[in-house]
């Protein structure tokens, strides 16, 4: 028996070398193939990572040599994993990967609202523009395109938080399976980092290679959540003082009795506009025009409280003579009882009407306002189509404004009006025809587009945005010379500042504004503003507050309060 066994056990062996031998060029590439995973694996996570710290906020400032540079948070987070004890790495790594992934998000919405609204994200506030942004979305590209980039929008934040979680327990992983030279590395890290810091070494201007610019953008958005909330005690002390709250209706706009007052925005009409030639052209042409229709016009500029977008805090600022900058202080507004401009002029015996063709669902903040009757883009009878964001054509919404209210015999009227043919993204703007063609708005199913086009590049998307200025105004004009009377004082202005995409980085907040009217005492009653006469402000024009602007025009039309 033993010597069977004795001889079996070599046999045994052979055998198994057999097999080895066999499996061996098999098993040789799988475990390479495996290692080379493994190592585009860590990569992709250490890559990922460091794009997540080292982003900036601002578009302009991504550039190759952004990324050359030291985060401290990563320093931080791998002293933690190196000192921590095994069972709070893992915790660690997730919650931390976690949010490193949410700051991403918070990044990319600062990038987005530097780019349009330039300014960052609130994450108290911003998040009620959701629903807003979505309309944007459905109104530019239909329903179903809409739907499907908000929901893919979502989708995608969800998995970047999961994969930058997924990613930091990778690399902390590693860490501890090569802790003496992570630790040596970790050193060496730290003492480049801090010369670095020292020197004021920079890889790009404004980029420090010793970086610490997550923690930075934490602590300024801790001190914007902050800023908020107190901002609720600020904005209710600014509107408890107003000098006509407790005017009598017949004290208010006396010098403007029996006039149809009309004010209308322009939306992103701003002072960027008139840089441009054809634009100043069609001023100087247009106050040629009134002029000859008997009108004299002064313009000035204002200062909004917005840019790049947020018209309704616009309107909302320059009607309450408070500034209006955020969502919060919007809501505190139209659930107050401020008295609005539009409100003082009926309580002076107007009738108040408000022309919102940008409106395209349930309103109740036109009772804050105090219109008799307000309408919405289903009611204003327009049955052509879309010019992508804007529901219908400016020279539409004048026709039928003139239709519906001012075309008629009516006691004196002062109306607000907004149009929107100006509205980003300046893809789809209409062209202007004979106001005897207008009708129903079915005719421009028939006629093309001035403009129909989505291009991003920034030359052209100007060249977009000035056509659509000049078509909004030009309409205006128009409509006053064709349509105008003795008892008519328009006012007209822009919201806010387009983009910077056009209105240039370091662009101001300025707007236009404009008062016309064939009665020289109206004119008259704001000589001591020293606005500029015609339609185009002069570059010294004064410049006001968009907030100061009501009660400098109930002062300039009635008595002092």
């Amino acid at each position: 028996m033993g010597r069977s066994t004795t001889h079996d056990e070599p046999r045994h062996d052979a055998a198994e070398q057999e097999v080895d031998t066999d499996d061996g060029p098999e098993e040789e590439p799988r475990g390479r193939l495996r290692s080379v995973l493994a190592g585009a694996v860590t990569v992709t996570a250490a890559v990922l990572v460091l794009a997540a710290l080292l982003t900036p906020i601002h578009l302009s400032a991504v550039e190759p040599g952004t990324y050359l540079r030291i985060p401290v948070e990563a320093l931080l987070l791998a002293a933690l994993v190196l000192v921590l004890p095994p069972r709070a790495r893992r915790p660690l790594a997730i919650t931390a990967g976690a949010f490193l992934g949410v700051l991403t998000i918070v990044k990319a919405l600062d990038m987005g609202f530097l780019e349009i609204l330039v300014r960052p994200f609130n994450p108290v506030l911003d998040w009620m523009l959701a629903r807003p942004a979505v309309e944007f979305l459905t109104s530019s590209f239909g329903r179903t395109g809409g739907i499907a980039a908000a929901v893919g929008i979502g989708l995608l934040a969800v998995a970047l938080i999961a994969a930058m979680a997924l990613a930091v327990l990778r690399l902390t992983t590693l860490m501890t399976r090569h802790r003496t030279a992570a630790s040596r590395s970790l050193v060496v890290l730290c003492a480049a980092w801090i010369v670095l810091a020292a020197l004021g070494a920079q890889a790009v201007p404004g980029a420090p290679l010793a970086a610490k610019s997550n923690l930075t953008l934490v602590y300024n958005h801790a001190r914007q959540v902050k800023t908020t909330i107190g901002d609720r005690e600020r904005f209710a002390a600014l509107a408890s003082v107003d000098a006509f709250r407790n005017t009598p209706g017949d004290r208010l706009l006396t010098a403007l009795r029996g006039k149809d007052v009309v004010l209308t925005f322009v939306e992103s009409y701003g002072r960027t506009a008139l840089d441009d030639p054809a634009v100043t052209s069609l001023l100087a042409d247009g106050t040629r025009r009134l002029g000859s229709a008997g009108y004299s016009s002064r313009s000035g500029f204002l200062t909004s409280s917005v840019t790049g977008g947020g018209s309704w805090m616009a309107h909302a600022t320059l009607l309450s003579g408070l500034p209006v900058g955020d969502q919060q202080r919007y809501r505190m507004l139209v659930s107050s009882d401020r008295l609005t401009l539009n409100g003082a002029f009926k309580r002076a015996g107007w009738r108040t009407t408000g022309i919102m063709p940008g409106v395209t669902r349930a309103w109740p903040e036109g009772r804050f306002y105090g219109y008799d009757k307000t309408y919405t883009s289903t009611d204003l009878g327009y049955r052509g189509p879309n010019f992508n964001w804007a529901t219908m054509p400016d020279q539409y919404v004048l026709s039928a404004f003139g239709r519906l209210e001012n075309g008629r015999p009516h006691a004196p009227s002062m109306a607000e009006i907004v149009l929107v043919s100006s509205h980003a993204r300046w893809a789809a703007i209409p062209r202007f025809i004979d106001w005897n063609d207008v009708g129903d708005g079915s005719v421009y199913h028939r006629i093309p587009p001035a403009v129909n086009e989505a291009k991003l590049d920034p030359g052209r998307v100007r060249r977009n945005y000035l056509t659509s200025i000049k078509y909004s105004v030009g309409s205006l004009i128009s409509y006053v010379e064709k349509y105008g009377d003795d008892d008519l004082v328009l006012v007209f202005l822009g919201d806010h500042q387009p983009a910077p995409m056009v209105a240039g980085e370091n662009a101001n907040r300025d707007v236009p504004i404009t008062i016309v009217s064939r009665d020289k005492k109206v004119l008259d009653r704001i000589a001591a503003w020293n606005w500029k006469d015609g339609l185009n402000p002069a570059p010294d024009a004064p410049v006001w507050k968009m907030s100061d602007f009501r009660d400098r025009f109930l002062t300039a039309f009635g008595p002092t309060p």
